[in-house]
């Protein structure tokens, strides 16, 4: 018996967990341990991946709550039979609201996927205005959510929390280190979560996507190629992983498997891998 919420299997699934095995994934269907629909909250959902995300949730039988700072939000959710609330996860008051809106709608919370993320751009001269919203919105407020969940989930033995981290947050981002060092600060969070509370049932997980077919990947550049040098994905691909990792308590969810490898060479040859990025941004200032 598994204590973490699970889609049920379709004897008709197959196929391995990657971006490309959306074939019989349509079968199954978001269910917890005790068979009802799971209930899912997804941030940042009024475009972009976050929207993806929700619409499959939805189409896989979970009763989700979907949430955004923009009234968009509220349209696009009634669109997919969801419940939207805007709201501003950049305070402390606004996630207590969100999750109180959202126990309201639900009942209880099995899964929430944190996100909503922004990207401020800009080198040393970025903001202490910009420093301070992105580190709210891209780091607190999972440790806000956190807060507010992992007590209730721990008292009943299972949980989900999954954050969209980016591959930034495993190796960096040229031209953005609020992005950078704020998204490495959310994968920090997150395995000091999944290595304090999967021993109770709460399953932790990042999604580190490379280059996705979002608003950020539209800035026109160098850097937009870089960023989808190993094949820019759909934000539904990557939501159809998200959905496949339901499935499994692996800690990264890589919808481009090529970041493991860029990953472990930072860890194994750290200089090595710093004079390659050193290299790309003399290319992106050349540009």
């Amino acid at each position: 018996m598994t204590p973490n919420p699970k889609p049920s299997e379709s004897t008709s699934a197959g196929g391995s967990a990657g971006a490309g095995s959306a074939a019989g994934a349509g079968t199954q269907s978001a269910t917890s341990a005790d068979a009802r629909p799971l209930n899912i909250v997804v941030t940042g959902a009024a475009g972009g991946i976050g929207h993806a995300l929700a619409a499959r949730m939805v189409q896989g039988g979970a009763r989700v709550v979907m949430t955004d700072v923009q009234d968009e939000v509220l349209e696009r959710a009634a669109a997919l039979g969801a419940h939207g609330v805007v709201s501003d996860i950049a305070t402390e008051s606004g996630v207590q609201l969100l999750v109180a809106t959202a126990r309201a709608e639900l009942g209880s919370i099995d899964v929430w996927f944190g996100n909503a993320g922004i990207e401020r751009g800009g080198g040393l001269e970025t903001s202490e205005a910009d420093w301070s919203r992105t580190h709210e919105i891209n780091v607190m407020a999972h440790v806000r959510t956190s807060r507010l969940l992992v007590p209730e989930w721990v008292e009943r033995g299972r949980g989900r929390y999954i954050v969209t981290a980016s591959a930034a947050g495993l190796l960096t981002m040229l031209g953005s280190p609020s992005y950078s060092v704020s998204k490495h600060g959310a994968v920090a969070f997150a395995e000091w979560l999944s290595a304090t509370y999967r021993h109770k049932g709460d399953v932790v997980q990042a999604i580190c996507p490379q280059g996705v077919q979002t608003q950020m990947l539209e800035q026109p550049g160098l850097l937009k190629d870089l960023l989808s040098h190993d094949t820019a994905l759909t934000p539904e691909a990557v939501a159809e992983l998200a959905w496949q990792s339901l499935q499994h308590d692996r800690f990264l969810i890589l919808p481009h498997p090529e970041v493991g490898d860029y990953y472990a060479r930072r860890a194994t040859d750290t200089d090595s891998w710093l004079g390659g990025m050193n290299r790309l941004q003399q290319k992106v200032e050349a540009f």
